[in-house]
């Protein structure tokens, strides 16, 4: 009798602690309050799985199945261009006889490993994915480059005629737009004054692409082939200080060929903006300009 007793005054001590704890609906913590917003999300990871069923993604990377570009290799992307870069001495088109600068760029990244192959399968296939990975890249690269200025004009260099009937689409433009909405609310002023202009004479005896062409041959193939646009759009440009922006960087070639044509219509190009160059700069350069990246835009 005395020991029942003692073994229920042992339970009703017990420590809480070792209690069971009481049944409850177990709820994620992502979970919206609303049954509507809950409803969309399940609605939405369904529609997520069936489009992997029905058309496989892999990364452009690694080939990890389910997205365009895994986490992992969009981290290592964004370490790749975490510090922009004066790439205009890896270019020679850029670059006068004399070793005088003719038009300063600045880079997001060497042209190299998840980058180069995110560029590629993007201007490719143009997935949604890349796209907005890109375009942070490039949005970063632009808020380095226009530190401490205003006023300026972004003019995207424009895509051939027959890549953009290949593509349907122009790589840079969709970059650039992504990067002026993640520009962190600052409102920056794009013109696509830029026009492609078919010049057989200029590149005689060049066929393909601009790939495997060296700096005489991809001068010879791009000079003349840019002017700005009729009416409003080029006299726009007139007087204003404007900012070039491409994709990649080679010999510069291209990137000249645009400074020419806007300076015709009355323009001052300042400089560039690139996501990649496929140089990296001068040794001897690198360092006094790492320290002070875009100093081209506000003192040149």
């Amino acid at each position: 009798m005395g020991s029942h007793r003692t073994g229920e005054g042992q339970r009703a001590s017990a420590d809480p602690d070792l209690q069971p704890q009481p049944l409850w609906h177990a709820r994620h913590r992502a979970d919206h309050r609303q049954r509507v917003l809950r409803a969309w999300d399940l609605v939405a990871g369904a529609a997520t799985d069936v489009m992997a069923l029905a058309l496989p993604v892999e990364c452009v990377c690694c080939g990890k199945e389910d997205l365009a570009l895994c986490a992992g290799c969009e981290r290592r992307l964004r370490m790749l261009t975490r510090r922009p870069f004066r790439a205009e001495t890896g270019a020679p088109a850029l670059m006068d006889t004399d070793g005088s600068l003719i038009l300063p760029v600045v880079a997001a990244g060497i042209y190299r490993e998840e980058l180069s192959q995110s560029i590629l399968a993007f201007k490719r296939h143009g997935q949604g994915q890349l796209r907005q990975v890109l375009s942070k890249v490039l949005a970063n690269t632009l808020g380095v480059a226009y530190a401490g200025t205003d006023g300026m004009v972004l003019v995207p260099v424009p895509t051939s005629g027959s890549a953009y009937r290949k593509r349907g689409f122009s790589p840079v433009h969709l970059l650039l737009a992504g990067a002026v909405r993640g520009c962190n609310g600052r409102r920056l002023e794009c013109n696509d004054a830029l026009r492609k202009v078919r010049k057989p004479e200029a590149g005689a005896g060049l066929t393909g692409g601009q790939k495997g062409l060296g700096r005489g041959d991809r001068s010879r193939r791009v000079r003349g082939s840019m002017r700005t646009a009729r009416g409003a759009p080029g006299r726009s440009l007139r007087g204003r200080q404007c900012i070039l922006i491409d994709d990649v960087l080679t010999t510069g070639a291209t990137l000249a060929e645009a400074a020419r044509a806007i300076h015709e219509a009355g323009g001052i190009v300042r400089g560039a903006v690139v996501l990649a160059a496929t140089r990296a700069p001068d040794a001897a350069a690198a360092p006094a300009r790492s320290r002070h990246p875009v100093e081209w835009l506000g003192d040149s």
